[in-house]
């Protein structure tokens, strides 16, 4: 191992329980040991425990599962109320301390506003009727429950209903309970969910989310009683040495409802600032907290907790760092953290340790890869959200994404393997056969390899003189570093099998090839807009490649992903982007998170970039745009040129048949999840 990550390497203490490096895996929504929005109920989730098993016998220190809810989403029965599952989590501990590991359980009080009510539900709870028949089954008015009446904030019109005093007296009892329960079975500390991410405790915390006139509201002491009650709660039942770490963002990030703050940007903090951070530390450190895990950030400014790739590197470690001086507690920084980065504050003292997530959904191995000094073979977590944490919203919009998603998080993008090992994993094939695959794009690479590890003998034809198909393009822009190391991981892997790779060769007759079975992966096509003037503009690919240069002035058609990131390069680049978009709002595409989406449309909106929503393209001329309003009305937007970015069709070189297979863009137009776990629906069956 390169000695510069030597400081991750240390034991540290958190009270009495020695943690053997400083690597935190932390925790992420859909990763709880009891399940997570589980229809029948939360219970020990054998997924998730293999999950947080394999990474334990990859040399991680400290494991923190996902939020286990007190109460449960469905039915409404208690945690502590399931001795059967604590008995069986005691079973686990024991294999977890045989590799070396430690583990706490994170609690949560709830959601409140923050809770990601779906266009399925919202509906439901805003007709009375319909609200009080779905309560013994989904109480969505517990669900919603805030310190004061307010707008969730993922359906504006809806009002989140004020949480009773017997309400919080019951979280605060339940946490105790659970908490002694997790002790008895042998874990090594619990965390409190959360002073943190506009989550419950959160919001009383936040005077602008908290306008109580009760013991639980008004001044900071009161603002911040309920976690320091829970605290207080827990202690009592499980004694003092018992360690309890407290989920903490040291600044809010938030401009007002629904807005954050950008990177470096001056603005007026009406969360929490920095100044009652400092003070609110110390506080909540001598309530009885024993660690903080933070970073910042609320779902108004959820880049900040979440950060997508649009976020600076190591974004939070400045203000994690300066809290760290006002607390004698071990502090965890967590937010896009670099190794390298990482191990030089722990090794200053500016922080404890470094705080990991979704990295160990990409993969699992990755520490130990670190410590046998194999960087260049870990996958990188490109920061994506789109199976981890894919909740989307747009104007207008609950979480639109669908039901099935919303129950499944914590599933990787890039890694099927991950929180679905009873559908995705690799056997061997029954019978050895030569398969072609046409297209050396990522569902081409990733075909190529599942197809290889099942013992199959593969060619990748590909028709240029690269790997990585249109990823290349979406690869191009100076923020997708991740994106490019991706490619470069694939492009190592298929060196390491038997696999064949035959560059500059287009194929034209598939029976040619003389394979046993045909994975066509060969993408999809921009599409054609009938509008005077369009062959004069350039496609969103070859901007993208560099093919075609664009002057100073442009107007990208289309406000999807593509479109607002190609908007957001030209800005860092100096250029003076327009955006037109169709739709009443931008990236609309349902498995888009909002920590994403949210981060642009700030972005533009901080930065004065003009976007024209519910406006249509009428003609391109030399030096202009002609655009029609939602009323009919007619303007035009001089420009020096014309990005088009309104989408792809299919591209198959074949339709499939019996022994003919097609994956990815090439099948229907999505994104890289959809290509990759297709990519393996389809290799896992030949």
């Amino acid at each position: 191992m390169n000695s510069k990550y030597d400081a991750l390497f240390t034991p540290w203490k958190i009270r009495d329980v020695e943690i053997k490096n400083r690597i935190v895996m932390c925790p992420m929504g859909g990763t709880s040991l009891f399940g997570w929005f589980e229809l029948t109920g939360c219970h020990f989730d054998k997924e998730a425990a293999k999950l947080f098993l394999e990474r334990a016998n990859n040399n991680v220190g400290l494991i923190i599962p996902g939020i286990a809810p007190l109460r449960d989403t469905f039915w409404g029965k208690w945690l502590w109320q399931n001795p059967k599952m604590f008995e069986e989590l005691k079973v686990f501990m024991d294999e977890i301390h045989k590799t070396g590991a430690k583990l706490f359980i994170q609690l949560t009080a709830g959601m409140g506003r923050s809770w990601a009510i779906t266009e399925l539900v919202a509906p439901l709870h805003k007709n009375k009727f319909t609200r009080a028949l779905l309560k013994p089954v989904l109480d969505t008015s517990h669900e919603l429950a805030s310190p004061s009446p307010q707008k969730s904030r993922w359906a504006h019109d809806i009002e989140c209903p004020e949480m009773t005093v017997e309400q919080i007296h019951e979280i605060i009892e339940a946490f105790a309970k659970t908490a002694k329960l997790c002790k008895e079975a042998g874990v090594d500390g619990v965390e409190v969910h959360a002073v943190h991410e506009g989550y419950l405790l959160d919001q009383f915390s936040i005077e602008f989310f908290n306008k109580r006139t009760d013991e639980y509201g008004g001044n900071f002491e009161n603002r911040y009683r309920f976690a320091v009650e829970v605290v207080k709660a827990i202690k009592e039942a499980c004694g003092e040495d018992y360690p309890v770490s407290l989920r903490y963002s040291v600044e809010s990030k938030m401009k007002g409802f629904c807005e954050g703050a950008m990177p470096d940007e001056d603005y007026v903090e009406v969360g929490r600032n920095m100044e009652e951070s400092e003070k609110a530390a110390k506080y909540l450190q001598d309530a009885g907290y024993d660690m903080l895990n933070a970073d910042n950030g609320t779902y108004d400014s959820w880049y900040w907790a979440h950060p997508p790739m649009y976020m600076p590197q190591n974004c939070n470690l400045e203000d994690v760092a300066h809290i760290k001086k006002f607390v004698d507690i071990p502090v965890v920084c967590a937010g896009r953290m670099e190794m390298e980065t990482g191990a030089a504050a722990v090794a200053e003292g500016k922080i404890d340790a470094v705080g990991v997530a979704r990295q160990f959904l990409a993969d699992g191995e990755w520490v130990t890869k670190l410590i046998e000094d194999r960087i260049e073979d870990i996958r990188p977590c490109i920061c994506c959200h789109n199976a981890c944490f894919n909740f989307s919203s747009s104007k207008g919009h609950a979480n639109t994404q669908d039901l099935t998603d919303t129950m499944g998080l914590a599933r990787c993008a890039l890694n099927p393997v991950t929180m679905q090992s009873k559908k995705y994993s690799i056997k061997p094939a029954k019978k050895t056969k030569n398969i072609a695959v046409i297209g050396g794009g990522i569902g081409g690479m990733e075909a190529a390899l599942v197809c290889a590890k099942r013992g199959h003998k593969v060619t990748i034809y590909e028709k240029s003189d690269k790997l990585g198909g249109v990823f290349i393009a979406a690869a191009a822009p100076s923020f997708k570093e991740k994106d490019r190391a991706l490619i470069a991981w694939y492009i190592r892997e298929l060196s390491k099998y038997p696999i064949e790779v035959k560059m500059n060769t287009e194929v034209t007759d598939v029976k040619a090839l003389g394979a046993d079975e045909v994975i066509v992966a060969t993408g999809a096509v921009a599409k054609k807009i009938p509008v005077k003037g369009a062959e004069t503009a350039v496609e969103a690919v070859d901007y993208l490649l560099g093919n075609k240069p664009v002057g100073e002035n442009v107007v990208i058609i289309g406000g999807g992903l593509t479109g607002c990131e190609i908007a957001y390069e030209l800005y860092l680049n100096g250029k003076k982007p327009v955006i037109v978009e169709m739709q009443d709002d931008l990236i609309t595409t349902k498995g888009v998170c909002l920590a994403n989406t949210s981060y642009l449309r700030d972005f533009f909106k901080t930065n004065q970039v003009p976007v024209y929503l519910e406006t249509a393209l009428s003609e391109i001329k030399e030096g202009s745009v002609t655009l029609k309003d939602k009323e009919g009305k007619t303007f035009v937007v001089n420009t020096d040129s014309v990005i088009l970015s309104v989408g792809y069709h299919p591209a198959p070189i074949v339709d499939g048949g019996k022994h003919i297979h097609l994956v990815g863009d090439a099948s229907k137009v999505g994104n890289l999840r959809t290509v990759i776990w297709q990519a393996w629906d389809v290799a896992m069956k030949l």
